[in-house]
Formats: C-alpha cells, sequence, structure tokens
C-alpha cells in the first residue's frame, strides 16, 4: 500500500511529499501545487516576478472557467497584481465582497537559512520557505478556493473579487492603485483580508482563541543620519559619525514607549489569557483588568507575540556607514521601524524620537508617506460566516477582534471606505510565526485543516437562501 501512494506521489509530481500520507483530494492537491508554485517563485522586491506570479495565477483561473474578461493583472512599475471576478446571479442584489492578499515576500538571504528559503520544504511537522505563511498560505487558498467552487458549478448571490496587490511588503504602491484609483472595487460592500487574523495555539497545540482582525497599528519608517567631515583614519577625532549614531541607537533601544490600549485590545487580553492560563495568561488578565498594572504591562513586553499590542514600538532595522576602510566616515545611517499604536500620530512619534536620541545633529528623514487607518467595527454576518468556518474545526473557540501590530493592504481599504477583516485560515502557535524571519515555515497539519475554511465562508456570505 505505501508502495501504491509513493508511486502515485510521483505520478502527481507533487515533491517533497512523505509516502506515508493520506492520498489527499484534488482540492488539497491543487492547493498544495499552486503554493508550491508561487512559493518556489523569488517574489522579494528586486527581483521583479510579481508579475510572472501574476500570470500563473490567472492562467489557472482562466484554465478553470473563469471567463478571461474576468481576470486582469495590474502593472505598476516593476510590479503586478491581480484581480479576478467571481460573478454571482444578482439575486441578492448585494455589493460585491473582496478578498485581499499579497504576491510579494520579504527578501530572504539562502546563506542565512538553514533550508532554500525559495524551495518548499518539509519536515515531519512544517512546510518551509519563505512566504509559506506570508502571505502565499492565504494567496494559494483562496485562488484553489476560487477554482473549486467554480468546477464545482457553484453561482455566487453577489461577485466575489480576489485582489492581490504586489508589493505589499514594500512601498504599496498597487495597494494604492487598487483601493484608491479603481472605482468597480470600491463599490465593494467589505473586504476580507488572508494576510492576518487566524487562530493561536498553545505549546500543546490545543486552540486558544480565534482573532479577527478589525484595526492595525500605522506603519512608518525614518532615517536617522549622523553627518561629519571625516578624514584620514591615521587622525581619529573625537567626533566620529558612526559612534555618534551608535549612540542614538542605542537610546532608541532603551527607550520604551508609553502603554496604551483600547477596548479592542483589553477584550482580547482578558479572553486570550483566560483561554491560555499560567504566567503568561495570567499577566494578560491582570493587564485586561488594570492596564496601569505596570507588573503586567512589563511582563507582556517581554513577548514578541503581544509586545505591540500593549504600545508603540520603534526598532532599528538596517545600517549604512563610512565610504572607505582607511577613511573617518562621513555620514552613518540607520532606519527605524515603527509600529504606532492608533490615537498617536507620526509627528508625535518621531517628535518623542528626536527626544529620546537628544542629539540636535541627528537627521531624520520620514520614508514614504504612512497611513493612518481607522477600526472596522465587526458586523454580525462576517462573523457568524467565520465562526461557522472556524467551528468546523475548533467547536469550542471564540472570536475577537484584534489590532495587528504590523501593517497590512487593509490599511488602504479601511481609508477607502471600504470595512475591512483579516481571517486567514491558519491556526499556529504565535510563537512559532517566523513571518520575515529565518526559516519562515507554517505547520502541515495547518494547511490542510484550513483547505475548507474560505469555502465555508463565502458560501455562507454570498449563497441565496
Amino acid at each position: 500500500m505505501k508502495r501504491m501512494v509513493a508511486v502515485l506521489v510521483a505520478t502527481l509530481g507533487v515533491s517533497g511529499v512523505f509516502a506515508n500520507e493520506p492520498i489527499r483530494s484534488e482540492h488539497a492537491q491543487k492547493t498544495l501545487e499552486i503554493y508550491r508554485t508561487i512559493v518556489e517563485v523569488d517574489t522579494s522586491k528586486a527581483m521583479g516576478n510579481t508579475p510572472r506570479v501574476a500570470r500563473y495565477l490567472a492562467d489557472e483561473l482562466i484554465e478553470s472557467g473563469f471567463p478571461q474578461e474576468d481576470v486582469e493583472i495590474v502593472r505598476k512599475d516593476s510590479f503586478a497584481g491581480l484581480i479576478a471576478r467571481y460573478r454571482g446571479d444578482g439575486s441578492s442584489s448585494k455589493k460585491p465582497i473582496l478578498l485581499l492578499g499579497h504576491l510579494d515576500v520579504v527578501e530572504a538571504l539562502a546563506e542565512d537559512w538553514e533550508r532554500p528559503p525559495f524551495k518548499l520544504t518539509q519536515d515531519e511537522v512544517n512546510f518551509y520557505a519563505r512566504g509559506t505563511i506570508d502571505n502565499k498560505f492565504g494567496v494559494a487558498q483562496l485562488t484553489s478556493t476560487f477554482i473549486r467552487l467554480k468546477k464545482a458549478g457553484w453561482t455566487p448571490n453577489r461577485d466575489l473579487i480576489l485582489v492581490f496587490s504586489g508589493d505589499e511588503e514594500s512601498g504599496m504602491t498597487t495597494t494604492r492603485l487598487l483601493a484608491y484609483e479603481r472605482p468597480d472595487l470600491a463599490e465593494a460592500e467589505f473586504a476580507l483580508n488572508s494576510d492576518a487574523g487566524g487562530g493561536n495555539l498553545d505549546a500543546n497545540g490545543k486552540a486558544i482563541v480565534y482573532r479577527i482582525q478589525a484595526a492595525e497599528k500605522t506603519y512608518a519608517t525614518w532615517e536617522i543620519t549622523v553627518r561629519n567631515p571625516g578624514g584620514h583614519s591615521s587622525r581619529p577625532r573625537e567626533d566620529n559619525a558612526i559612534y555618534d549614531l551608535a549612540d542614538a541607537i542605542k537610546q532608541i533601544q532603551a527607550y520604551k514607549f508609553p502603554v496604551q490600549w483600547s477596548e479592542m485590545t483589553l477584550a482580547y487580553f482578558q479572553e486570550t489569557g483566560e483561554q491560555l492560563g499560567g504566567e503568561l495568561g495570567d499577566a494578560m488578565i491582570a493587564f485586561a483588568y488594570d492596564p496601569s498594572d505596570e507588573v503586567a504591562a512589563a511582563r507582556l513586553a517581554k513577548e514578541s507575540s503581544y509586545i505591540g499590542t500593549t504600545r508603540t514600538t520603534c526598532v532599528v532595522t538596517m545600517l549604512k556607514a563610512g565610504h572607505a576602510e582607511n577613511a573617518l566616515p562621513q555620514s552613518a545611517t540607520a532606519t527605524v521601524n515603527c509600529r504606532i499604536f492608533p490615537g498617536t500620530s507620526v509627528a508625535q512619534v518621531q517628535e518623542t524620537l528626536a527626544q529620546v536620541v537628544a542629539n540636535e545633529d541627528v537627521e531624520f528623514e520620514l520614508l514614504g508617506d504612512p497611513t493612518e487607518s481607522p477600526v472596522s467595527e465587526l458586523r454580525s454576518d462576517v462573523v457568524a460566516a467565520v465562526e461557522q468556518a472556524v467551528h468546523a474545526r475548533y467547536p469550542d473557540v471564540k472570536l475577537i477582534a484584534y489590532m495587528e501590530s504590523g501593517g497590512t493592504d487593509g490599511m488602504h481599504f479601511r481609508n477607502a471606505g471600504i470595512p475591512t477583516w483579516a481571517v486567514s485560515g491558519r491556526f499556529m502557535n504565535p510563537d512559532e510565526m517566523y513571518a520575515h524571519g529565518l526559516n519562515e515555515r507554517v505547520p502541515i497539519k495547518a494547511f490542510y485543516d484550513g483547505l475548507d475554511h474560505w469555502t465555508i465562508i463565502l458560501k455562507a456570505l454570498a449563497t441565496s437562501n
């Protein structure tokens, strides 16, 4: 029997799958095929490969029965996004639903990884590669769901539209185009985002809570620069651009922004703490009841998964300095990336950083155009549809709204007046979340268990009674 499975796997061309795995459904095989194909294309900013992935997905959708005129590749500079409309019969008279994702990934240096970053590999527990979570998991699951439903002959009662951006991880130029320059998309009633949300598991694999992302922090990046006349390295001077910049960096490292909260984040910590238990769970509950509790706030600040929900954070992510090994540096620059709590402005954060650095010679340059977005209040039909999908897997898990500490395409669609909620199909331990990091991964169980997630949600929201 094992030999027969191995032969079948080889015949299907699904490399890297263990021979003793069960034979998967056609939908599972197609999802894995799409997932593998797009993960193994490096779509980081400098590579120019998002048009290639957009073309591949478009061809898959057209081949499955979507009219060519309903599948559009959207170009912006070297990037490409994808719009694919699943036409409804109009029986509900409801406006379309947008389904969001992004085709690009952050850079990955192969020499730093234990596994090749742009080849889908696996062990007994996880799939590994850049983009396995962020966000090719969502893109593959949404695309294969459209294909599955189309082949099954299902017709929604309203239009459903895939909207995949091409540079969410960098300039968001395609995101802005899609959110602000497409009147056909602006007609949507709301958007569901595959790039955030999802379920949390504890270290033992127990489902704790399912999170619906209803808000996100403002993403802002500065370059801080120190300049100096420089000179010959054999003639050191007391002031040195690199040393002065290092002093500024250490000041930023040491500073902790004040604790902040909203009713949504307090409810999130109360529910998560009760389900999690233990020392960390107790700290969450204490914080939920009294966010001025310094001990509880300090305990949460130790957790990379939760610190962003308690305050604004700023961290140095890149450095560049000097021009020759035998010359004193004439400039030194650090990139400071901040995730800003709603209610705090970008200008206020820059003012705080300048005070923290306490050196008027440090120059601040704000990069890009940071976007402050509103909260999307939960609505009952969306919650009910997501609850149906979640409870098909974990019947007793509670659904709660939360604020994302990172940034997604959702910020622009919210600003365009389209309520947006992120409702990924993944369940995993947040401490195992390596998006943007080394050896990014997703549990194999989460991949396969999530195959019905979007089908249930879309049928709940777009099937006539």
